[in-house]
Formats: C-alpha cells, structure tokens, sequence
C-alpha cells in the first residue's frame, strides 16, 4: 500500500502536470546559471517568476528545504495564489501552521518556516507561481524558457534577507524534500529526480537538473565510468545531503581523532558529514580539526607563516611552489564508508589571502555540542564547504540515494566555468 506521504506527493504532482504544457515536448533537462560573490562568498542564481516574468537573484543553499523570495518589497504577480492549509502541497511541508488572511477571513494559508541560515529563521506563507527556466541539450542553454506555473514558494518578510549577498531577494533550496526544485522539476518534466553541482571561484558555475549529459569544454562529466558513487545518508529530519566518512588521510597516511564523531550520535543526529554551498570552507569538529592542521603542517615540510583568520595553517607561496594544476600541496583524501576516496587536491585546499600569502582553507567549527552557551560549536562533525567543492562535479541521485562526484576537473583540462552559457 502507498504511503501517505507518497499519495499526497501524487495529488500535489497532478497540480502541477496538469498545468505544464504539452504543445512542446517535454524538455530532458534544465540549468541554472551560478555565479560567487565576492564579498560574502555565497552562491548566486537568478530566477524567473511572477506574470509579468520578473527576474530576481536569490542564494543557493544546496541543503534548502525551500524557494523564498521577499514578498514585502514590490512583489506583484497576476498569477500568484496562496497554498491553502489542508491541501496535499501544505501536508508535504514542515508547516507550523495556518494563517488567516485580513481579506478573506474564511482562508488558511500553509504557514511555514523559511531559513536564513546566515542570520535567522522566521514564519512566512506558502504560495504558489509561474517559474520560468532555461532547458539545455547538455551542451548550451536553449534560448525559449520552459515554465511550471504552480511551482511552490515561501513569501518571506523583507527582514530575513538580511546577511544575504547584496541584490539577492531570498534563497533557492534544492535538498532531499518534495516541495524543494529537483523533486519539483523532475516531476513536471518527468525526468529523473537528480541534479548536478558545479561551482566556480571565479567565473558561472552551473546547476543541471535532469537527464546527461552535461559537457564542460569537451569534457562529458555525466559519463558514469567518470563518476565515483557513495551512498547519500538521511538524517531526519534533515533536507540536507549527508554522505558517510570513516577516515581522513594525508598523503594515504590516516589522521588520528575519534572517529565516532563521523557517525550521529543520539536522537538529534549529531556528528556525520554533510555537504553544504552556505559554508565558504570545509569545516571541522575543534578535535578533528587541530590533528588534520597538525598532520597537514608536518605533511607541507615547508616553514609556516603567520596565520590569517580564520585559517590556522598559512605558508609564504614562495615556499609552497605550484605545477600547471595549481599549489603544490599534499593531498587531503576523504575516505567514504563505501571505502571510496574522495582526493582533494591543492586548488582545492590552499586559499590565496594576498600578500603572497598561501592558507589551509579549513576552519574550526566547534566543539560537537547541542545547547549553546555562548561558544561556538557545531552539530555536524565535517561540513564539506564551497572552496573544497568548486570545480568537482557533484551529481545528486535522489532516486538512487546516492552521491556521484569526479574529484577535481582540472588534471582533466576543464572546469565548472567551461559550461557554454550561449544559448542556442
């Protein structure tokens, strides 16, 4: 028998297949375009929505449970709608919820709860409409937008943006729940329930939801024989990925910590990994952290410099000296519970902080710990961050539950910022 949340899923599909045209064909896959900013080192995508279509950038949280966008400054829309309380779209979400409108007494729109992990969360409603995206043949964008007109949103209030990049309006999730936008596209265009990340330091990323491939420069990063899979983890109730880490090795030499910290502890689900686009650098469990620095400063065999916050490993880059790769540094190896590697290498690990000034770009989290007292701590052990992921292809199977990643692209001579955005 079908699960409840497996029929409500299917009434809130209907909803929007029946919507979608079919005068076209159904696209086979669609891309976003990703870009850094500078100052915040956050990810940005620019969305389309509304009727008129209005154009708006928003923060990409690989873990987000939602799209919200702030609704309080000039959002107009002939085609936005609430999403009524007891409805199969309310039932699929973390709704705390009903709120009474002052228009329509009589109306309860879904109530939820929409994040700003870089300052608060807060209460917003939930809303449907039109959202327009580009489809692309793997290759380049195509120049016509395909559109889902009841794709589900947050209305957030105009205070939540604050700490988002600067021109950004809200945030775009793409994490493992039915109402975020690779359950939702996949849907729409019935393919399948899977999308790949490419980050980029210095020029557009690209986000690919649905079917390969996807070719950077020649390169077919799709192709599965260039894939390494490994098992995506649920953490419940968690819309973030977390993937399983049994060792961290330095030059194929294991670092010495407690790893029972890698797996989750208690009822709350602490410690794991998990791989995140808020977090600028890959960070760690205050014990994890200080033996990988430890290990890797031995490792360099090179004479450390003063160290720039927050990194606590830095080296003159006359001392390091580079290959045509990048800096020439050990490797840090992340060894997964399927006993996979995942290699990260030099333009992967050491951040430039001018001056010629070369740093590990790892960072303590915390101590793992869930009452806050005022220090700084964390929930999570590893927390794989931007800098570690730009230029390794990511490819979310939701589907299979699994994780595919290439490690880095440039000893293949290509990057993330080598998909053609020039549409057909």
């Amino acid at each position: 028998m079908a699960s409840l949340s497996s029929l409500l899923f299917s009434f809130f599909l209907i909803s929007i297949l029946i919507s979608v045209s079919t005068t076209t064909p159904l696209p086979k896959a669609l891309v976003l375009r990703v870009t850094k900013d500078t100052k915040t080192l956050q990810y940005t995508t620019q969305i389309t929505q509304r009727t008129p279509a209005v154009k708006a950038n928003v923060v990409l949280d690989v873990g987000g449970e939602f799209l919200w966008v702030d609704c309080e400054k000039g959002y107009k829309s002939s085609t936005q709608k609430p999403v009524l309380c007891e409805t199969p779209q309310c039932a699929l979400t973390s709704s705390v919820g009903c709120t009474v409108t002052g228009s329509n007494s009589s109306e309860y729109i879904c109530s939820v709860t929409p994040t700003n992990p870089f300052s608060f969360s807060t209460s917003g409603d939930l809303h449907q409409d039109i959202f327009y995206i580009q489809p692309t043949n793997g290759f380049n964008p195509m120049v016509k937008s395909v559109s889902v007109p009841n794709l589900p949103f947050v209305c957030a209030p105009n205070s939540l943006v604050k700490g988002l990049a600067s021109g950004t309006v809200g945030m775009v999730g793409l994490g493992r729940n039915k109402v975020a936008l690779p359950s939702v596209l996949s849907s729409a265009f019935n393919f399948p329930r899977k999308f790949g990340l490419c980050l980029s330091g210095h020029s557009n990323g690209v986000v690919f939801f649905g079917k390969e491939p996807l070719v950077l420069h020649g390169v077919h990063v799709t192709d599965p024989n260039s894939l390494i899979y490994t098992p995506l983890i649920r953490r419940n109730p968690s819309t973030e990925y977390f993937i399983g880490l049994k060792s961290i090795n330095i030059e194929d030499k294991p670092v010495k910590f407690n790893t029972t910290l890698l797996t989750f502890k208690n009822e709350n689900g602490h410690g794991g990994t998990k791989i995140s686009t808020i977090d600028p650098y890959t960070t760690l469990e205050t014990s994890i952290y200080k033996a990988v620095v430890a290990a890797y400063i031995k490792a360099v065999k090179a004479p450390t410099v003063k160290a720039v916050a927050p990194f606590g490993a830095c080296y003159s880059a006359k001392s390091i000296g580079f290959t045509w790769i990048g800096p020439n540094v050990p490797r840090i190896d992340l060894v997964l519970t399927n006993d996979k590697v995942w290699s990260i290498i030099g333009p992967n690990l050491m951040v430039n902080v001018g001056n010629d000034v070369l740093c590990l770009g790892l960072v303590d989290g915390g101590p793992l710990h869930f009452v806050d007292w005022g220090i700084k701590f964390t929930t999570t052990a590893v927390v794989i961050g931007g800098f570690q992921i730009e230029n390794n292809f990511l490819l979310f199977d939701l589907g299979a539950s699994r994780l595919g990643f290439t490690k880095s692209l440039i000893p293949r001579q290509t990057e993330c910022s080598n998909f053609n955005f020039t549409s057909l």
